[in-house]
């Protein structure tokens, strides 16, 4: 593509060369992500970016049984909207209620995201660190999510099971996990 004239008052051409760069390399990441063969991209996916942001929220986590961190974003990637790990509630102690499990008394981290990020905007992406229980799942079949990514299947499947027949789209992303470390 080459150069393009500046915008008004920059006097620095548009580098089309980059876009196209760019272009490429999302092409490319799509294609590696469907062909186990493919190599890994030259540049760190957004959604592996967005999933490392929700494994650093879990370390907020005040749940004694389980750290989990969600991240919402727009459908193409470019803000979150909402951000949540799982814990008590604001203003209340940063400890379980209970110690039996099930009943620590915790929000938890899709819950907390929801919440900040509403159900205005359709077609959101969300990044979990575990596949959601069936009451985050129905709660996100609600708020207009397009995908959820987790990165580890919780203990319970059935989370995903609902997304799937509420027409969300679950995927399980680890493919990337251990590069760009």
């Amino acid at each position: 593509m080459g150069s393009v004239d500046p915008p008004p008052g920059t006097g620095n051409p548009l580098n089309m060369s980059a876009m196209d760069a760019i272009v490429s390399a999302a092409t490319s990441t799509a294609r590696s992500q469907d062909d186990p063969e493919q190599t890994a991209p030259v540049r760190i996916p957004l959604e592996e970016v967005y999933m490392r942001m929700a494994e650093e929220l879990a370390k907020r986590s005040t749940c004694a049984r389980n750290q989990v961190g969600s991240v919402i974003t727009t459908g193409d990637l470019t803000q979150v909207l909402g951000i949540g790990y799982n814990g008590n509630a604001r203003g209340l102690p940063n400890s379980c209620d209970s110690s039996e499990p099930g009943r620590c008394g915790c929000l938890h981290s899709e819950a907390n995201a929801l919440i900040k990020a509403g159900a205005q905007v359709e077609g959101k992406l969300m990044f979990v660190t575990f596949s959601p229980c069936v009451m985050c799942a129905k709660m996100i079949v609600n708020s207009n999510v397009r995908r959820v990514y987790y990165r580890t299947p919780y203990r319970d499947r059935a989370g995903v099971e609902i997304l799937r027949q509420g027409g969300v789209e679950a995927e399980l992303y680890d493919r990337w996990k251990d590069l760009w470390r």
